[in-house]
């Protein structure tokens, strides 16, 4: 079978927990699927930029995600909320809107803690503050606000702002501290204290926090990010006692709000998931990867090929997943072989991946001996492997060459390309002698992933004109889904093609 080989039998916690996770835009579906087969997650849904989902799974499994970019506990997720033009109003209805359960609060805070290891109590984080905190904490909450500001070395597009575009997460590496720098950040500054997962304090003054808040659509034209987070930082001081910290906080809360939903929640984890820890050099972003390889229908044994593997990222995302089978990588560039040499050295996938020099025009290998072929076709400013993309038929013709009959081709092309490969099938189709009239043959469009794994036809613009089976774009090759995902600043398209007959025939 062409499955992840995903274990079933997980270490479980006593309790299932709800969370998200946000997702590159086109991912969500790939991501639904992936909390359902790999964690066995129940009560799957997703929005634009978000899968939310509940599983009993421990930490260390849910980790495993490749198709996400960062995970959260979630606090509360509701409809839009109600915009007057008050801000004051407005203020207060966020504010008791988001803080109206107290004890449910107090149980997340609980589960976040037992998942970070901590054990304690939940009268460490809170009791209901029996002592609000002076005055002085709000002023320092508006100094602290006013000074991430400046201090922010950029408004950094995280993933759950460019889902919220439209947009996938290009975000370079970053150091923990800095890893949800989103646009507000109610918070105090305190001393600086060491790196990585801390122990809540016992005392409930000793708990400190941050507010990351974004916000668009009709409530951003009332209320910015900052007043927003300020208002809900010190609500949280009142309500819990917890003590604000811009820099280094034991605990982050989340706070989305748009003309969709409003949601709230805690980074389980300080780095993206999609920061993965064997990707010495980044290529592809490594969720695309990953959600490319999951289409290739890679089984055991399988000889699977990226005959322009740049740095890797493809082979070393399918390879992590599927061990049980055979990667061959090609380049026409040193610079980038060496690079990818170096990523499948640190991954420690040296005896699971070949490297070797070879245009992808030219294969120097025998025709038929693939199960797979994928790849990130390197059209454009990055790579200036052409002029055009004229190139395209030639490159598909070599790919179906050294692919056997049965066996699945998956491409990514960016928008030019797109464009390309659907004139190349209207002309196949005007010139074709058996393309069937009467639509009666069974077509393949546009695809997105239904949440139970199984594919279902999104008609969008171009692709909306259906490919009939009863021809082929290119020689033996058939269409299998098309779909439509973003790389943050570009959207890109996810080919799938499956062959069919030898080729030539």
């Amino acid at each position: 079978g062409g499955g992840p080989t995903w274990r079933r039998g997980r270490a479980k916690m006593a309790a299932a927990a709800r969370y998200f996770c946000t997702a590159g835009r086109g991912l969500e579906p790939f991501l639904a699927r992936e909390v359902r087969t790999r964690l066995g997650a129940t009560e799957v849904d997703y929005v634009l930029g978000k899968v939310f989902f509940t599983t009993d799974a421990e930490p260390c499994e849910v980790k495993k995600l490749k198709s996400g970019e960062r995970l959260f506990l979630l606090l509360k997720k509701h409809g839009p909320l109600p915009v007057a033009r008050n801000k004051g109003k407005m203020l207060h209805e966020i504010k008791s809107l988001l803080i109206e359960e107290p004890k449910h609060w107090l149980d997340v805070i609980a589960t976040w803690r037992k998942l970070q290891g901590h054990e304690g109590k939940k009268d460490d984080v809170s009791q209901e503050n029996p002592s609000p905190p002076k005055r002085k904490s709000e002023e320092e909450i508006d100094i602290a606000t006013k000074r991430q500001k400046t201090e922010q070395v950029r408004e950094s597009e995280s993933e759950e702002c460019q889902a919220e575009a439209g947009e996938n997460c290009e975000v370079p590496e970053r150091s923990s501290d800095q890893d949800c720098q989103t646009e507000s950040k109610a918070a105090l500054e305190g001393p600086p204290k060491s790196s990585g997962e801390k122990p809540v304090g016992n005392e409930q003054h000793n708990f400190s926090f941050r507010v990351s808040c974004r916000c668009s659509g009709a409530i951003a034209r009332v209320l910015t990010s900052q007043e927003i987070g300020r208002a809900v930082g010190i609500a949280l001081m009142k309500q819990f006692g917890w003590r604000a910290d811009l820099r280094d906080p034991d605990l982050e809360i989340f706070v989305h709000l748009n003309d969709m939903h409003s949601v709230m929640g805690i980074p389980l984890f300080r780095l993206p998931l999609a920061n993965r820890e064997y990707i010495k050099t980044a290529g592809l972003r490594a969720p695309i990867a990953w959600a490319m390889a999951s289409l290739a229908e890679i089984s055991v044994g399988a000889f699977v090929l990226d005959p322009m593997c740049g740095l890797g990222t493809i082979l070393l995302e399918a390879a992590k997943e599927w061990p049980d089978a055979c990667y061959w990588g090609t380049d026409i560039s040193d610079a980038q072989l060496e690079g990818a040499g170096i990523n499948i050295k640190t991954a420690g996938l040296m005896d699971k991946i070949e490297l070797f020099k070879a245009s992808v025009k030219a294969l120097p290998l025998p025709s038929e001996s693939f199960d797979a072929v994928i790849s990130d076709i390197p059209f454009g400013k990055k790579f200036k492997i052409t002029k055009d993309t004229q190139l395209l038929p030639d490159i598909l013709q070599e790919m179906e060459r050294v692919l056997r009959v049965g066996g699945t081709i998956v491409l990514l092309l960016n928008q030019d390309l797109h464009k390309r490969m659907d004139g190349i099938a209207k002309s196949v189709e005007n010139e074709s002698p058996n393309a069937t009239a009467d639509g009666a043959g069974e077509t393949t469009t546009v695809k997105a992933l239904n949440v139970d794994g199984s594919s279902s036809s999104v008609r969008t613009g171009v692709e909306e004109r259906a490919l009939s089976r009863g021809q082929t774009c290119f020689g033996s090759l058939v269409p299998d889904g098309i779909y439509e995902v973003s790389l943050g600043k570009t959207d890109a398209f996810i080919y799938k093609y499956r062959k069919i007959s030898p080729a030539g025939n």
